[in-house]
Protein backbone atom coordinates (compact mmCIF):
# COMPACT_ATOMS: atom_id res chain seq x y z
CA UNK A 1 0.00 0.00 0.00
CA UNK A 2 1.15 3.53 -0.79
CA UNK A 3 -0.12 6.94 0.18
CA UNK A 4 0.18 10.22 -1.73
CA UNK A 5 -0.74 12.91 0.84
CA UNK A 6 -1.98 15.31 -1.82
CA UNK A 7 -4.11 13.13 -4.04
CA UNK A 8 -5.06 9.52 -3.15
CA UNK A 9 -4.56 6.65 -0.79
CA UNK A 10 -4.82 3.16 -2.20
CA UNK A 11 -4.68 -0.57 -1.65
CA UNK A 12 -4.29 -3.65 -3.86
CA UNK A 13 -5.32 -7.28 -3.32
CA UNK A 14 -4.19 -9.86 -5.87
CA UNK A 15 -3.85 -13.59 -6.43
CA UNK A 16 -2.22 -15.52 -9.26
CA UNK A 17 -3.76 -18.64 -10.78
CA UNK A 18 -2.57 -21.75 -8.97
CA UNK A 19 0.68 -23.13 -10.34
CA UNK A 20 1.91 -19.82 -11.74
CA UNK A 21 4.64 -17.80 -10.08
CA UNK A 22 3.45 -14.54 -11.62
CA UNK A 23 0.07 -13.03 -12.37
CA UNK A 24 -0.97 -11.61 -15.72
CA UNK A 25 -2.91 -8.96 -13.77
CA UNK A 26 -0.73 -5.96 -12.98
CA UNK A 27 -1.44 -2.45 -11.74
CA UNK A 28 0.11 0.99 -11.41
CA UNK A 29 -0.47 3.96 -9.14
CA UNK A 30 1.77 6.80 -10.32
CA UNK A 31 1.58 10.26 -8.72
CA UNK A 32 2.50 13.31 -10.78
CA UNK A 33 2.27 17.02 -9.93
CA UNK A 34 -1.30 17.79 -8.79
CA UNK A 35 -2.54 14.39 -9.85
CA UNK A 36 -2.17 10.63 -10.03
CA UNK A 37 -2.67 7.89 -12.60
CA UNK A 38 -4.33 4.63 -11.58
CA UNK A 39 -4.21 1.70 -14.02
CA UNK A 40 -5.03 -2.01 -14.09
CA UNK A 41 -3.71 -4.21 -16.90
CA UNK A 42 -4.76 -7.80 -17.61
CA UNK A 43 -2.46 -9.54 -20.10
CA UNK A 44 -4.35 -12.13 -22.13
CA UNK A 45 -3.87 -15.61 -20.71
CA UNK A 46 -2.06 -16.46 -17.48
CA UNK A 47 1.38 -16.81 -15.97
CA UNK A 48 4.75 -15.46 -17.00
CA UNK A 49 3.91 -14.65 -20.62
CA UNK A 50 0.81 -12.70 -19.67
CA UNK A 51 2.79 -10.94 -16.93
CA UNK A 52 5.45 -9.87 -19.44
CA UNK A 53 2.83 -8.15 -21.58
CA UNK A 54 1.23 -6.44 -18.59
CA UNK A 55 4.59 -5.19 -17.36
CA UNK A 56 5.31 -3.69 -20.79
CA UNK A 57 2.10 -1.70 -20.58
CA UNK A 58 2.77 -0.64 -16.98
CA UNK A 59 6.24 0.63 -17.93
CA UNK A 60 4.74 2.70 -20.75
CA UNK A 61 2.11 4.16 -18.45
CA UNK A 62 4.61 4.95 -15.72
CA UNK A 63 6.84 6.89 -18.11
CA UNK A 64 3.98 9.04 -19.44
CA UNK A 65 1.62 9.09 -16.45
CA UNK A 66 0.86 12.82 -16.68
CA UNK A 67 -0.60 12.54 -20.20
CA UNK A 68 -4.35 12.30 -21.01
CA UNK A 69 -5.83 8.80 -20.76
CA UNK A 70 -6.57 8.54 -24.49
CA UNK A 71 -2.94 9.30 -25.30
CA UNK A 72 -1.84 6.72 -22.72
CA UNK A 73 -4.04 4.02 -24.19
CA UNK A 74 -2.71 4.74 -27.67
CA UNK A 75 0.87 4.52 -26.38
CA UNK A 76 0.12 1.16 -24.79
CA UNK A 77 -1.39 -0.08 -28.05
CA UNK A 78 1.79 0.80 -29.93
CA UNK A 79 4.07 -0.76 -27.32
CA UNK A 80 2.08 -4.02 -27.23
CA UNK A 81 1.81 -4.60 -30.98
CA UNK A 82 3.09 -8.07 -31.81
CA UNK A 83 2.37 -9.36 -28.31
CA UNK A 84 -0.64 -11.36 -27.10
CA UNK A 85 -2.23 -8.05 -26.04
CA UNK A 86 -3.99 -6.88 -22.92
CA UNK A 87 -7.13 -5.27 -21.59
CA UNK A 88 -6.60 -2.02 -19.68
CA UNK A 89 -8.57 0.45 -17.58
CA UNK A 90 -7.13 3.84 -16.63
CA UNK A 91 -8.16 6.70 -14.34
CA UNK A 92 -6.36 10.03 -14.05
CA UNK A 93 -7.02 12.19 -10.99
CA UNK A 94 -6.68 15.98 -11.33
CA UNK A 95 -6.40 17.60 -7.90
CA UNK A 96 -6.42 21.12 -9.35
CA UNK A 97 -9.84 20.71 -10.99
CA UNK A 98 -11.17 18.00 -8.65
CA UNK A 99 -11.96 15.70 -11.56
CA UNK A 100 -11.21 12.13 -12.56
CA UNK A 101 -11.01 11.08 -16.21
CA UNK A 102 -11.25 7.39 -17.00
CA UNK A 103 -11.20 5.00 -19.95
CA UNK A 104 -11.35 1.23 -20.39
CA UNK A 105 -10.67 -1.19 -23.24
CA UNK A 106 -11.66 -4.80 -22.57
CA UNK A 107 -13.12 -6.16 -19.35
CA UNK A 108 -11.34 -4.57 -16.38
CA UNK A 109 -14.44 -3.28 -14.59
CA UNK A 110 -14.44 0.08 -12.88
CA UNK A 111 -16.83 1.63 -10.36
CA UNK A 112 -16.61 5.14 -8.89
CA UNK A 113 -18.40 5.89 -5.62
CA UNK A 114 -19.48 9.33 -4.49
CA UNK A 115 -19.42 8.97 -0.72
CA UNK A 116 -20.93 12.16 0.71
CA UNK A 117 -21.43 11.26 4.36
CA UNK A 118 -24.74 13.18 4.47
CA UNK A 119 -26.34 11.23 1.60
CA UNK A 120 -26.60 7.61 0.39
CA UNK A 121 -23.56 6.68 -1.67
CA UNK A 122 -24.11 6.79 -5.43
CA UNK A 123 -21.98 5.16 -8.09
CA UNK A 124 -21.02 5.31 -11.74
CA UNK A 125 -19.70 2.35 -13.75
CA UNK A 126 -16.92 2.66 -16.30
CA UNK A 127 -18.19 2.32 -19.88
CA UNK A 128 -15.88 -0.29 -21.37
CA UNK A 129 -14.97 -0.38 -25.07
CA UNK A 130 -14.58 -3.77 -26.75
CA UNK A 131 -11.12 -4.60 -28.03
CA UNK A 132 -7.62 -5.75 -27.15
CA UNK A 133 -4.83 -3.25 -26.61
CA UNK A 134 -1.97 -4.18 -28.93
CA UNK A 135 -4.24 -6.00 -31.37
CA UNK A 136 -7.53 -4.20 -32.04
CA UNK A 137 -7.99 -0.75 -30.53
CA UNK A 138 -11.54 0.67 -30.72
CA UNK A 139 -12.45 4.32 -31.08
CA UNK A 140 -11.53 5.85 -27.74
CA UNK A 141 -13.83 8.07 -25.68
CA UNK A 142 -12.96 9.12 -22.15
CA UNK A 143 -15.30 10.45 -19.48
CA UNK A 144 -14.61 13.08 -16.81
CA UNK A 145 -16.32 13.04 -13.40
CA UNK A 146 -16.40 15.70 -10.67
CA UNK A 147 -14.92 14.24 -7.50
CA UNK A 148 -14.68 15.15 -3.82
CA UNK A 149 -12.61 14.09 -0.86
CA UNK A 150 -13.51 10.57 0.26
CA UNK A 151 -14.78 9.33 -3.10
CA UNK A 152 -13.68 5.81 -4.05
CA UNK A 153 -12.47 4.22 -7.28
CA UNK A 154 -12.56 0.42 -7.62
CA UNK A 155 -10.98 -1.51 -10.51
CA UNK A 156 -11.36 -5.32 -10.72
CA UNK A 157 -10.10 -7.81 -13.30
CA UNK A 158 -12.17 -10.73 -14.58
CA UNK A 159 -10.74 -12.90 -11.83
CA UNK A 160 -13.40 -11.23 -9.66
CA UNK A 161 -16.88 -12.71 -10.14
CA UNK A 162 -19.24 -10.51 -12.15
CA UNK A 163 -21.79 -10.77 -9.35
CA UNK A 164 -19.63 -8.36 -7.33
CA UNK A 165 -21.03 -5.26 -8.98
CA UNK A 166 -24.62 -6.50 -9.00
CA UNK A 167 -24.60 -7.48 -5.34
CA UNK A 168 -22.73 -4.47 -4.00
CA UNK A 169 -24.32 -1.68 -6.01
CA UNK A 170 -28.00 -2.54 -6.29
CA UNK A 171 -30.37 0.44 -6.16
CA UNK A 172 -27.38 2.80 -6.41
CA UNK A 173 -26.43 2.14 -2.81
CA UNK A 174 -23.93 -0.03 -1.07
CA UNK A 175 -24.80 -3.43 0.29
CA UNK A 176 -24.61 -3.75 4.10
CA UNK A 177 -21.70 -6.16 3.57
CA UNK A 178 -19.58 -3.34 2.14
CA UNK A 179 -18.14 -0.77 4.56
CA UNK A 180 -16.98 2.30 2.65
CA UNK A 181 -15.44 3.78 5.80
CA UNK A 182 -12.72 1.11 5.80
CA UNK A 183 -9.27 1.72 4.35
CA UNK A 184 -8.72 1.06 0.63
CA UNK A 185 -6.63 -1.99 1.54
CA UNK A 186 -9.36 -3.45 3.73
CA UNK A 187 -11.93 -2.94 0.97
CA UNK A 188 -9.66 -4.55 -1.64
CA UNK A 189 -9.00 -7.53 0.63
CA UNK A 190 -12.73 -7.97 1.25
CA UNK A 191 -13.58 -7.95 -2.46
CA UNK A 192 -10.87 -10.50 -3.30
CA UNK A 193 -11.84 -12.79 -0.44
CA UNK A 194 -15.58 -12.67 -1.13
CA UNK A 195 -15.61 -12.58 -4.93
CA UNK A 196 -12.28 -13.91 -6.21
CA UNK A 197 -12.44 -16.85 -8.63
CA UNK A 198 -9.99 -19.75 -8.32
CA UNK A 199 -9.84 -20.30 -12.11
CA UNK A 200 -8.08 -17.08 -13.10
CA UNK A 201 -5.62 -14.44 -11.98
CA UNK A 202 -7.42 -11.82 -9.90
CA UNK A 203 -6.64 -8.24 -8.89
CA UNK A 204 -8.56 -5.54 -7.04
CA UNK A 205 -7.35 -1.94 -6.79
CA UNK A 206 -9.13 0.57 -4.56
CA UNK A 207 -8.21 4.27 -4.47
CA UNK A 208 -9.71 6.97 -2.24
CA UNK A 209 -9.46 10.58 -3.34
CA UNK A 210 -8.06 12.76 -0.58
CA UNK A 211 -8.98 16.08 -2.16
CA UNK A 212 -7.21 18.87 -3.96
CA UNK A 213 -8.15 22.52 -4.17
CA UNK A 214 -11.47 23.50 -2.64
Amino acid sequence: MSDDPLVIEWGVAERSLGGHAESGDQCLVQPFPLGALVAVVDGLGHGDRAAEVSKMAVATLQEHAHEPVISLMQRCHESLKGSRGAVISLASFNALKNTMTWLGVGNVDGVFLHTNAQQPATHKSLLLRGGVVGYRLPNLYDAALPIASGDLLIFVTDGIRSSFIKEQFQSYSLSPTFDRSQSPQQIADFILTEYGRQTDDALVLVARYKGGNS
